[in-house]
């Protein structure tokens, strides 16, 4: 099945490494014009020549911290000036500290709100208004924490689940308009962030990473971690044309690891 876009627009927060570049380069390469974003404009500038190589679609970049309401306003207003316009949005951000209930302090649990739940909230805001026009998607990336907590990682389980509720409510609000809202949880993704929980629960449990990725791996029934690739074609799929029916939902992409129904 060949995915269309038809001349789309699109806006991947957190875009310069790790899944949201692989999101990035997909879409890019289908054709899609792509805003690239995050917090350091040097690596921004090094991605967008990187996908250049295999982009068909033009490739831009603004700098944002995506915990200041005034710097998203401006994401946004640059993309629809760059493109005249928003279909696709992917919102992704970078995971909160590791740790338990006792060891976070309220700036820990304001940083993970601002960074985890409320810049989703504002980024929306602002990009919703432009899609009412003529329709759009919308895919927020959570975590498999959204169907089982994760040990450790009370600040990801508690505001990543938030994102579950608020797209299940958008994707209904929104719905008239024909804009389509659903949430992507990963698995264990082999990306830095996933590598650094591993360092750390390596330094933890006074083991190997080796050690820690084989019992990771033992308990995913397809035996490994998966590819940021394979993640954004699951991705690319619900903001391309083929998707014009599925709103609301959360979709694994974990490689069997979760048992839940």
């Amino acid at each position: 099945m060949m995915l269309e876009y038809h001349r789309k627009n699109a806006l991947i927060i957190a875009s310069s490494q790790g899944l949201g570049k692989a999101i990035a380069k997909k879409l890019a390469e289908q054709g899609v014009n792509v805003m690239i974003s995050s917090r350091n404009e040097e690596k921004l500038k090094l991605v967008k020549s990187e996908l250049e190589r295999t982009a068909k679609g033009k490739i831009h970049y603004k700098a944002c911290d995506i915990k200041d309401k005034d710097d998203i306003k401006l994401l946004v207003e640059a993309t629809v000036s760059e493109f005249g316009s928003i279909d696709l949005l992917v919102n992704n951000a970078g995971g909160p500290p590791a740790g338990t209930f006792e060891e976070m302090t309220d700036n820990d649990w304001q940083h993970a709100f601002e960074l985890n739940l409320l810049s989703y909230i504002r980024i929306m805001r602002e990009v919703l208004p432009y899609m009412k026009l003529k329709g759009g998607k919308i895919v927020n990336i959570a975590s498999s924490s959204v169907k089982e907590p994760i040990p450790g990682l009370i600040l990801s389980n508690t505001f990543r689940t938030g994102i579950v509720g608020l797209t299940k409510t958008l994707a209904t609000e929104f719905a008239p308009y024909q804009i389509l809202i659903n949430t992507v949880a990963p698995g264990r993704i082999a990306t830095d962030r996933v590598a650094f929980l591993d360092e750390k629960a390596a330094e933890k449990q006074g083991v190997s990473i080796e050690d820690i990725e084989e019992k990771m791996k033992s308990l995913i029934p397809l035996g490994r971690y998966g590819e940021p690739e394979e993640f954004a074609n699951y991705v690319s799929f619900l903001l391309s044309d083929a998707n014009s029916y599925m709103t609301g939902q959360t979709f694994l992409i974990d490689g069997g690891m979760l048992k839940s129904i």
